[in-house]
């Protein structure tokens, strides 16, 4: 029997579980650091060294966290479901947890792609982490952080609003729905299709039919859902 089709938007939320430090939150990132200077196009021109020390403070920060109950329990619910996981968050949390299918909006912290080439990508390992505007990929293109930096597209969010058009259920967790394009994502799900939204200080969904909202952690909130999502797999059993 085909699983039904569940797709997951994720935020920062889901990840400061782990210890992750957001970046609009107080003490946030954005506090130490000029956003436009580390995360941005022509902050990277500007200052290049900058941005890579920005970045590999983020890697090292990142090899301390570990993947939280709510990215553990995505991966439990791919036994009832296909579950397509599309992230707002450059952590590898979601795949170091399980999870098969993962769509990155933002980038990914733990790779480096060409500066001038923007399709070819290369991984980094734990002993290698450190990047500076000297550092070359295997083709002898010099790289950078493969972040999406504001002021360049999102190349990933056609494939991601393909992925909620085909969802049977739309999860969203740990997101403000301020940072667009992703934001907009909840407004791509086709009609009379369950939309859940956990947050402990959710948005205003209000322009959007049928959303419950679970105001919780992401922790507590999957910790719900799941029981939502057993209960009515109970009654239509």
């Amino acid at each position: 029997m085909k699983k039904p089709i569940l797709v997951v938007s994720t935020g920062a939320g889901i990840s400061a579980e782990s210890g992750i430090t957001t970046f609009r939150d107080a003490g946030g990132l954005w506090e130490n650091y000029p956003v436009m200077e580390v995360a941005s196009a022509d902050g990277f021109r500007r200052n290049p060294e900058l941005v890579h020390d920005f970045y590999n403070k983020r890697r090292r920060d990142l090899l301390k966290a570990k993947p939280n109950s709510a990215h553990l329990a995505l991966v439990d619910l791919e036994r009832d479901y296909d579950v397509y996981v599309i992230t707002q968050n450059v952590d590898d949390l979601h795949e170091r947890a399980g999870s098969e299918h993962v769509l990155h909006l933002h980038g990914e912290l733990m790779k480096i792609r060409s500066v001038t080439n923007p399709d070819y990508v290369e991984s980094l390992d734990i002993e290698h982490l450190e990047t500076t505007p000297a550092t070359r990929g295997k083709n002898g293109d010099y790289m950078r952080p493969h972040i999406v930096f504001f002021q360049e597209p999102v190349p990933n969010i056609e494939k991601a609003i393909e992925l909620v058009q085909r969802a049977d259920i739309f999860v969203v967790i740990g997101t403000s729905l301020v940072v667009y394009p992703a934001a907009g994502l909840i407004q791509c799900v086709r009609p009379g299709v369950p939309v859940y939204y956990i947050d402990p200080n959710p948005a205003d969904t209000s322009s959007v039919s049928g959303v419950h909202v679970i105001r919780a952690t992401a922790t507590e909130g999957m910790r719900r859902l799941a029981e939502i999502l057993e209960d009515g797999r109970s009654k239509q059993g």
